[in-house]
Parts: structure tokens; sequence; C-alpha cells
């Protein structure tokens, strides 16, 4: 069983790194990334088949905000998922408030995030 999952970082080591560990650690697959907040809305939009996104914060052009914002009316079985550097009280309230599922730090929170998409249930992968 699959997560499918977008990945919305403007950072590529970071997104190559969490890439391969959450493909190791987890069920998880990208599906595609994005690093703006326009390109993560458009890739989102374009398909109703995901399971999880993860989104950073503060993206090369746009804010990781917005797009929690946007997601607020998807199903209840799409998890959005905030990994960010600025974890801090404030911003995990106006996430979660937005309709994050849950927030995390990038730098002390990584297990946290792994075990949550560990906890998630998946598509069936069609051959």
């Amino acid at each position: 069983m699959k997560i499918n999952t977008y990945l919305i970082e403007d950072n590529a080591l970071i997104r190559e790194n969490l890439t391969a560990t959450l493909q190791e650690l987890s069920e998880v697959r990208i599906l595609a990334y994005a690093d703006t907040e326009a390109e993560g809305v458009a890739l989102i939009e374009r398909s109703c088949n995901w399971q999880l996104v993860i989104v950073d914060l503060f993206l090369r052009v746009g804010s990781g905000i917005d797009i929690v914002a946007a997601l607020a009316n998807r199903k209840r079985s799409q998890k959005v998922v905030v990994l960010t550097n600025y974890a801090t009280l404030e911003v995990r309230r106006r996430c979660l408030a937005l309709g994050a599922d849950a927030v995390f730090d990038k730098s002390t929170e990584l297990e946290g995030l792994i075990d949550f998409c560990i906890a998630m249930p998946g598509d069936e992968v069609v051959a």
C-alpha cells in the first residue's frame, strides 16, 4: 500500500534526502515536487489521487501557509503536513487552524513525520 504524496519544498537537497528517507522507511511514494506556491497549488489541483501533501512554509516564491489554506476543503482521507524550520508555537497554531493535520520541525521532528507516514493508510498499487 503506497501513500501518494506531493512534496512542496524549494531546497533540492532537502527534497532529495527527504524523498530517500521517506521511501525507505515508510510507504510514501513521491508523485511530484514543486518549489513555489503557484506550482504547488496547480500540481495538487490537477489530481485527486493523492493522500498526503508535505509542504514547507518558506518557498522560492509564495508561502506554504497559503497552500495549507487552499487545501482546507480536501477529502478527510487526504492529509496535509507542514515541515518547517520555523515550527514555533504560533506557527503550529496557525497551520493547524488553517487545516494542517500536523506540523513538524525539520531539524528535530523528522522521526515524528516518519511515524505519521507509517500510520497512514495507503492506496493499493495496481500493476
